[in-house]
């Protein structure tokens, strides 16, 4: 098998409906497999797979089990020798996976694939092409400069060109990188295990790569967008376990604290806005 396509899925229905339709659309001389991971739906996801997409290879996992944990159930029972982390709120082009396919077989220094992911505004999601997230861009972003940030990468966005992480929404990555490097970190929840694992990826020597040439759409917030409250914590908590992994090292105590202080800060902040916004709709 050449590409095992590897969808977690909460209570997306209609959006997973879109994707694997999406999915079983690809016009590929390859063989791939498709496998959902649904953590514990009640909104009939479940059926909806079995019965309009009998091909598809559903785990059921029983409960919410986040996003990394589910992921890397369906890896264990992956047999391609890609492996595609797909959400399940984005729709891809019929020629999407045969490109990406293309270009990873082209050069085996790449290890792990991103594509152009644009937004239904037709813009480029930026976390798509991404700097790690240094104590400097973290700052930067904190107090609403991140025009001084450098973590979000300007360059034109038909441009290929290594990064130090594209987007979970749709990375691709070799199976026998994985084997290498790991599975993913359960440690992350929900945000942070993608910036994790290429991180891992380029310190074993691997290429990360942004390719411009293949392009999905991604609708966003499929499952988040239903407890904000609880996606906030968990992006927040996400970037506390990232700097504790790959920065608290370098810097001394007392930056460390500050450093978790500003996340915790950033977070209640975040949802102090959330409530206002919220205030605003529902007057």
């Amino acid at each position: 098998m050449d590409l095992s396509v590897i969808i977690v899925n909460y209570n997306t229905k209609e959006l997973l409906k879109r994707c694997l339709k999406s999915v079983m659309a690809s016009h590929t001389d390859f063989g791939f497999e498709t496998i959902v991971s649904d953590n514990g739906s009640t909104d009939g996801s479940q059926a909806l797979v079995k019965e309009e997409f009998p091909e598809v290879v559903l785990l059921e996992n029983g409960a919410n089990l986040g996003f990394s944990k589910a992921n890397n159930i369906a890896i264990r029972r992956a047999t391609g020798r890609y492996l595609l982390l797909l959400n399940s709120d984005t729709q891809i082009q019929s020629d999407t996976l045969t490109l990406c396919i293309k270009r990873m077989n082209q050069d085996d220094s790449i290890g792990i694939l991103g594509c152009k992911v644009l937004l239904p505004d037709g813009k480029l999601d930026p976390a798509c092409r991404r700097k790690f997230p240094n104590p400097r861009n973290s700052f930067l972003r904190l107090f609403g400069l991140e025009k001084f940030s450098d973590y979000n990468i300007n360059a034109p966005i038909d441009k290929e060109g290594e990064v130090d992480s594209v987007t979970g929404a749709f990375l691709m990555i070799r199976k026998t990188v994985v084997d290498q490097i790991g599975l993913l970190d359960e440690e992350f929840f929900m945000y942070g295990e993608d910036l994790d694992w290429c991180w891992r990826a380029k310190a074993a020597g691997f290429k990360v790569l942004y390719y411009h040439g293949a392009q999905i759409t991604h609708f966003k917030y499929g499952s988040s967008q239903k407890k904000p409250f609880f996606i906030i914590r968990s992006a927040h908590e996400a970037m506390k376990i990232f700097y504790r992994k790959h920065y608290a090292a370098r810097y001394s105590w007392i930056f460390n604290q500050l450093v978790f202080l500003g996340i915790s800060f950033r977070k209640y902040l975040v949802m102090l806005i959330n409530i206002f916004r919220t205030k605003k709709v529902v007057h």
